[in-house]
């Protein structure tokens, strides 16, 4: 296949302004304007309100970004979940915390309080 693969933040944001996290790897399509994460594939948009991608099938709204070394990744706290087979080189490669590499999530502060 070939195509290039990464860690990144999964936010669904169907229900609002926060939803359920995760930490996961995606892959990009040869365009990169699809993004294939656990079976489904998330398309980018442009101009939605923090959001950036909708995922096809469904339709619902997500934002996927790069994961930040802080951990800050999510707009408004919120449980993260970090998927198995990423846990060691997202605690050890991107967060700079090898002992927490079996560490399943952990609660992100979010950029704003919640209201």
């Amino acid at each position: 296949m070939g195509h290039k693969s990464r860690i990144m933040y999964i936010e669904d944001k169907s229900n609002g302004l926060w939803g359920p996290a995760k930490i996961g790897k995606v892959t990009f399509s040869k365009t990169g304007k699809s993004i294939y994460y656990a079976g489904r594939e998330y398309r980018r948009l442009k101009g939605g309100y923090k959001v950036n991608h909708v995922e096809v099938e469904s339709g619902k709204e997500y934002w996927i970004s790069g994961c930040k070394q802080d951990g800050s990744d999510a707009l408004y706290s919120v449980t993260v979940e970090v998927d198995e087979d990423v846990r060691a080189e997202y605690w050890t490669e991107i967060r700079g915390l090898p002992e927490m590499k079996t560490k399943s999530s952990f609660k992100s502060q979010g950029k704003y309080p919640r209201s």
